[in-house]
């Protein structure tokens, strides 16, 4: 067995049996493992492919075995999720993908499982996956259940994602942003503007005026000053909406109220220090605070990073402007976090979107008059963004909402498909499909 696909598993495992996150245990493993350039990338996608592509395995696995997956044994499961993946979707030659795969079930669950194994494993071999992939999809029980077989999302998540989409009068994209999603993301990064320089060699991003794109290997090299930074083309954008949507006074009041891990705070710090405004940062969680700060260690500006409830923490009247990145499901994301799809529920949304409207709401009473908050969340669900800033703006009559989508096109270095949502408002959602980001929803509002 492959030291690639045992890495692989064994987050797989991690991230199954104790809610690990692959893109934080992942790196670790390899440098634990000391695997070689060629086989870390293999490693890579083995964990995301399987992780991102889980739900169709396990259809075509329970076809398979006869039985539904939740009646096969967890570490034995996981092993068939990552044969199918290389069988179903990579050019490993399927005989070497069931004989590996049946070896690492002997190795973690025991010779007793191997026929099993490998019963099933030679069962989807026999079948192409075009074959395979018309078979689930018959047995769906309804349209949406049928997106959810082939394109690999819950059922919950296909209706958000049409909701959204159809607020915009594109509906039609929902079958491209589902294989969006199961697509590896291009590495992107950020220097901090007026602080690093570009590196040699890497090519701007589309749309972010401090963006680049990595060409590829292992980044950590260029990003070891911590003045160029891994972060998602719309985090950028999303940052410098708030900087960029007016012209800053020096000695403004800015205040990021939910700072983890930090990539968002680093780059309004480097807005602020060119600009002469004063930062403060606030993240509840230790752990996180602890990544703010390591964030922000590379520019020369002293940041105060608090640790308290978002809702206590803001004030009255006191900033000029505030960033409000608040806790989301996460559904903008899923191609970076493929096992947040798995992890999150419908039933999550409501009290989500509750913590979102009490955080905005505390962030609006902190302003200053003519100050202004960006709300973000990386999750285009329409309970987790446009009904936020609705419910808030009535609850708040004294705010006005900015035009994000005009902001946005100012800042982008080439214009952005942004269509106006039906309702009028003038908020911006970035897609993965369509802008190669992350889902990020920005909305702008002065007080």
């Amino acid at each position: 067995m492959s030291d690639s696909r045992r890495v692989a598993y064994d987050v797989l495992r991690a991230v199954h049996e104790s809610d690990a996150y692959a893109n934080l245990l992942l790196p670790a493993a390899i440098d634990r493992a000391g695997l070689t350039e060629k086989d870390a990338a293999l490693a890579t996608e083995l964990t995301y492919g399987t992780l991102r592509r889980q739900g169709t395995y396990d259809a075509v696995i329970a076809d398979a075995a006869g039985r539904e997956v939740t009646a096969i044994d967890p570490e034995v499961l996981d092993a068939l999720r990552l044969g199918a993946h290389q069988i179903l979707s990579t050019r490993i030659a399927s005989h070497a993908a069931v004989h590996e795969t049946v070896s690492l079930v002997r190795r973690v669950a025991g010779q007793g499982r191997t026929g099993f194994a490998n019963a099933v494993l030679r069962r989807i071999a026999r079948d192409t996956p075009g074959e395979w992939l018309t078979r689930i999809e018959s047995a769906a029980r309804s349209d949406d259940e049928r997106l959810a077989y082939a394109g690999s999302h819950p059922v919950w998540i296909i209706r958000a994602f049409r909701r959204a989409l159809a607020a915009e009068g594109r509906a039609d994209e929902l079958d491209e942003l589902l294989r969006a999603d199961n697509a590896s993301p291009r590495v992107t990064l950020a220097v901090l503007p007026g602080l690093g320089e570009r590196p040699a060699g890497l090519a701007p991003t589309p749309y972010s005026p401090v963006g680049m794109r990595s060409g590829g290997g292992d980044p950590r090299d260029v990003v070891a000053s911590g003045l160029v930074r891994v972060q998602d083309e719309g985090s950028q954008l999303a940052a410098l909406a708030l900087t960029r949507a007016a012209p800053v006074r020096s000695g403004e009041r800015w205040l990021d109220l939910c700072a983890g891990p930090g990539g968002k705070t680093a780059l309004l710090a480097a807005e602020a220090l060119a600009h002469g405004a004063v930062l403060e940062a606030n993240e509840p969680v230790p752990a996180r605070a602890g990544l703010v700060r390591q964030a922000l260690a590379a520019v020369p500006l002293a940041v105060q990073v608090s640790e308290q409830d978002g809702r206590e923490r803001a004030g009255a009247g006191t900033y000029d402007r505030i960033l409000v990145d608040a806790p989301c499901t996460g559904l903008g994301a899923l191609r970076r976090r493929p096992e947040a799809r798995w992890r999150k529920q419908a039933a999550d949304v409501p009290a989500l979107s509750a913590l979102q409207t009490e955080l905005l709401t505390a962030a609006v009473d902190a302003l200053a008059p003519g100050g202004i908050v960006a709300y973000v969340t990386c999750s285009p669900h329409l309970a987790e963004t446009a009904a936020v800033v609705a419910d808030v703006m009535r609850a708040r009559p004294v705010l006005e909402e900015i035009d994000a989508r005009a902001v946005l096109q100012r800042v982008a270095r080439t214009p952005l498909d942004l269509p106006a949502p039906a309702d009028g408002s003038g908020h911006a959602q970035l897609w993965p499909h369509r802008h190669g980001t992350d889902g990020m929803f920005v909305a702008l509002l002065r007080k």
